[in-house]
């Protein structure tokens, strides 16, 4: 029993890091680009928008499928690094585990 009492507490105390590095995650931003800058999207680390920067030269009323390729690689830029930062904090307490759909 002094085993399973002492797997619990580090179980709880990884659960609690886990909790702290992902409320630390929502504070982060991360920005995508795409369009050499023109379009740009920051997403925090819950991959929440926080902001789109559309670059004037790039509204054109003629081309609008130009801009809405560049919005979307740009989101998708964004979300990457997303990804990228999520498992640099967490990817600690994750790795070896099998745990799909968990963050």
């Amino acid at each position: 029993m002094k085993n399973m009492n002492q797997l619990m507490r580090q179980a709880k105390k990884m659960q609690e890091e886990i909790l702290k590095a992902q409320a630390a995650l929502a504070e982060r931003t991360v920005e995508g680009t795409a369009g050499g800058g023109a379009v740009r999207v920051t997403m925090n680390g819950h991959k929440q928008v926080v902001a789109v920067s559309i670059a004037p030269e790039v509204v054109n009323p003629d081309d609008v499928e130009m801009l809405q390729d560049l919005l979307v690689a740009a989101f998708q830029d964004a979300g990457e690094k997303v990804d990228q930062l999520t498992e640099a904090e967490l990817g600690k307490y994750t790795r070896g585990l099998n745990l799909p759909g968990l963050f």
